[in-house]
């Protein structure tokens, strides 16, 4: 079991640093609202691929690849709140950009960050399709399947913390270096087209 749960970690570490929506999401609330922010989506993307293992753990991210139905309307959905959450980014950044209280920035700032990371990984069937594929392969033989599934899904959270750590550290970094009005705008308009763009290729997938 422990070579197996290495094997898995270093499998799993390699596809967490490829450069994918979730590392996009955290990067760009670190870099334009802050560290605490880019945690806090961390956090909802990491409660997000939490309950992906557990569905596999149970059996039910089978349903995506057995039901088009199923897999469909969860692209759809993924695809619709991705392209509203760069439809309102592009909205933030256009014209002169506004001060925001203090109180929206760090309390209901956080709490949107932690939505946002969240619904894209809850809502990306990619997500739920990974865990399916990758923990059988490194399955040892007479292992129960629950249980090393939850492990496997445990080593994979606490390296993805550790990744959007460093991640939403340097973000937040560059952010306070250029933490302009005209640096915020130009970085919502980015990643307006980037959740955009994201929204197109979801939608381009096919089970």
């Amino acid at each position: 079991m422990i070579t197996a749960a290495l094997a898995f970690a270093v499998a799993a570490m390699i596809v967490n640093v490829v450069p994918g929506l979730d590392t996009f999401l955290v990067l760009r609330t670190s870099a334009v609202r802050g560290r605490g922010c880019g945690l806090a989506a961390a956090l909802g993307v990491m409660a997000g691929c939490a309950v992906w293992g557990l569905a596999t753990a149970v059996g039910l991210t089978a349903l995506l690849t057995a039901s088009h139905v199923a897999y469909t309307a969860v692209r759809v959905c993924g695809a619709a709140y991705l392209v509203w959450l760069g439809a309102t980014a592009l909205w933030r950044g256009r014209g002169k950009a506004e001060a925001e209280p203090v109180e929206l920035s760090v309390a209901a700032g956080r709490r949107a960050a932690f939505r946002a990371g969240l619904g894209t990984n809850l809502l990306n069937p990619k997500a739920g399709i990974f865990y399916m594929s990758l923990v059988p392969q490194f399955m040892p033989q007479g292992a129960p399947v629950f249980g090393t599934t939850v492990l496997f899904t445990a080593i994979d959270v606490v390296e993805l913390a550790v990744w959007f750590w460093l991640v939403s550290g340097a973000a937040a970094a560059m952010g306070e270096r250029l933490r302009r009005p005209s640096f915020r705008r130009r970085m919502e308009r980015l990643s307006g087209v980037a959740f955009l763009g994201f929204a197109a290729n979801l939608l381009a997938d096919r089970p």
